[in-house]
Formats: structure tokens, sequence, C-alpha cells
């Protein structure tokens, strides 16, 4: 049998899982406490410091005293750090000296454009820049073609340069929230691309044909936006195990989205929906499907009694009266940020019953629990 876990309000289950993760950091709050004050996190704590002493040839002179333990930490500097574990240290810090100087890392809203220096360190393999004020991604990223990793989330860049397809290395690309319409064809040309990240954008309504390229890709995230289909070229991803194209216009499935044969998660909650075609159970590796139930007429039986595993999940979206916490009064304050709200959510939620080794048939919106 699969495992169908109904919710039946997406807003509902939030404000329970706030309130539960409130209550839950509270509890974790006063049993620290308890543990910090009992003696028994004392001898622990004098236990695990002699171990370390032994481990790293303290003599016991240094740690006993009077039949006492000297919690100190200076010892274990002073006589712990043998030549070897000097060098190791060194190795390790100098390894990740090493590796941060081709990080390019910027944050803050002060940045309205990239600095001007960053055209001469061409040699960087990595961009790290969110939560920024800046539009235009520079044409002379053609430049750095050792470059990896594109995470450029939460910033207000509305267009990608056509030169973005000459980064023949890149491997992760993340545009997610900001302000995109569009994805230039020459994007395709990114052969070794593995992730694709555009959620969030909430206006582009189709994707280049000339994304069939990308046979490397693995994960496609275009939630969020206004795909009335799934494009073409995302069903021609040959090695795709993840695709969220969730919160945007779908009216139907491709009737041969079965071949997808490498699709393990498929997330299609808060669509326009109606019915799913029986292809889906032609999916051999899916594990993982996510739909919005409301407005769902047919469901093939075949979904809900199969025997591979999968786990079908209905989000139940009908109005019902929500759960107000006091703590997230102003966590909503936009559509996009309620997007990327209910992202996370999704994300701990269907990362909770991936860690559980089995699932309950059906669940109720008074029994979902989660583990966080």
């Amino acid at each position: 049998m699969g495992h169908q876990v109904i919710i039946f309000d997406f807003s509902l289950i939030r404000g329970l899982w706030e309130a539960r993760v409130k209550k839950n950091k509270e509890r974790q709050r006063k049993e620290k406490e308890r543990l910090e004050k009992s003696s028994l996190e004392k001898i622990k704590q004098e236990w695990n410091f002699i171990l370390e002493c032994r481990k790293k040839g303290v003599p016991q002179s240094k740690y006993l005293k009077n039949g006492f333990v000297d919690v100190d930490e200076k010892i274990l500097d002073t006589y712990g750090k043998t030549p070897q574990l000097q060098k190791k240290h060194a190795l390790s810090d100098e390894a990740n000296k090493e590796r941060s100087k081709f990080i390019f890392q910027l944050s803050g809203e002060q940045w309205t454009e990239f600095p001007e220096s960053l055209k001469d360190q061409t040699y960087l393999k990595e961009w790290h820049v969110n939560n920024t004020l800046i539009q235009v991604i520079p044409d002379y990223i053609a430049l750095f073609q050792d470059l990896r990793v594109l995470e450029l989330s939460k910033n207000q860049i509305s267009h990608l340069p056509v030169e973005i397809g000459r980064l023949k290395n890149l491997k992760v690309l993340n545009v997610s929230f900001n302000n995109l319409k569009s994805v230039p064809p020459e994007l395709g040309d990114c052969e070794n691309l593995e992730k694709l990240d555009l959620s969030g954008n909430m206006e582009i309504r189709e994707l280049p044909f000339e994304l069939s390229n990308l046979k490397q890709v693995t994960v496609v995230d275009v939630s969020a936006n206004k795909f009335p289909s799934i494009p073409i070229c995302v069903l021609r991803m040959s090695n795709l195990q993840w695709l969220d194209i969730s919160s945007n216009n779908l009216r139907d499935l491709p009737e041969d989205i079965d071949r997808l044969d490498q699709l393990q998660t498929l997330l299609l909650q808060k669509n326009k929906l109606t019915y799913l075609p029986r292809a889906l159970v032609n999916m051999p590796k899916l594990s993982m499907l996510v739909v919005s139930g409301d407005d769902l007429v047919e469901i093939p039986t075949a979904i809900c009694e199969s025997t591979t595993g999968l786990k079908f999940i209905s989000l139940k979206d009908s109005p019902v009266e929500t759960i107000v916490c006091e703590d997230t009064e102003e966590i909503i304050e936009s559509e996009r940020e309620r997007e990327q709200f209910e992202k996370e959510f999704m994300k701990v939620y269907i990362e909770d019953l991936k860690e559980r080794d089995s699932a309950p048939s059906y669940t109720t919106k008074i029994l979902l629990s989660l583990h966080l």
C-alpha cells in the first residue's frame, strides 16, 4: 500500500507548526537549564574532560588536584597540542583559508551593483550574493570560466545576461526570489548544470526549449511563478530527480510525464489541477507526490494504492479558521514572503516524512506530527 497523507488546511498546519516550534524551544530551554544545574551534567563534563586529557597525553597531575578535576581548557591548549595535532590544525586552517580565496560573498541592501574590483577576480569558483538591491548581472561574468556555483537569491535581478551560457563549468544556478520574467536560451549551453532554482520570481511563464540540453540537471525548482504547464524542456531532462512546480497556473499534466523515469519528488501543490494522469503510476522512482486537493475531481486509484512506497500528500486548501500565534503576526507581509515561508515549511515536512521508518496510511490535521 502507498502512503496517503492528507492535510486539511495549509494555514492551519502552519499555525500548528509554529506553535509547536515555540513550545519545543521553550521545553529545550528549560531542559538545558535543568541539566546545567544538575550534578550529573557536571560529572559528565568532568569525565569527558578527563578522556580528552588522556587522549592528548596530558599528565594526570595537571588536571587532578586533591582528588578534584580542574576543568580548565588552557590545560588542553598547553599540553594537548602535539606537533602532529598542531600540524593537522594548521593544514585544516590553511585549506579553509585557501578555499575562501575562491568564494565571493556579498550581502546587504547597501549594495545596488557589483563592486568594480570583482572583474579582476576571474579565478573565483563561487558567487554568493543575497539580500541586496542589485538589479543587473554584469556582462563580464563570462570571464569567470572556473565558476561552479552562482547563488544570487533574494536580490532585485530583472534579467539574466546571455553571457551566462559561456559558464561551461557551472553546476548550481540559484536566482530565486528575484524579478525575472524570462530565461535566455543560452542557459542551455551550461551543459554541466546540476541544480536550477528559479523559484519565487512570480512572473516566469515559460522556459526556452534549448534548456533540453541540460542532461545533468537533477533538481529544478520553478515554484511560485506563472507556468501554465510543465515546460517541454523539463520533460527532456533525463536525469531529473526533484521537480518543484508548485504555486503556478497548471491546469493539467502532460500524458508523457512518465518519460521522467528518474524523478523521485514531484511537488504540484497550489495549482489548478482537476485530475492526475495515470502515467504517474508508470514512474518507477517516484516516492513523493504533493498536490492540492480542492480542485481535483479525479485521482487514479493506483496512485493511492501504489505498492512502490509512494507517499501521496494531498493539501486541502479549503478556508478554515486559522490559528494565530503570537510570534508570527508579522511573518507574512507579502505574497513573495508567504511563498518563501511555505516553501521552508514544506521542506521541513518532507524531510520529516523521509526520516520516518514508516508513515501512517492516513493522517488528519489533528494527528500531524513534525519532529523539530
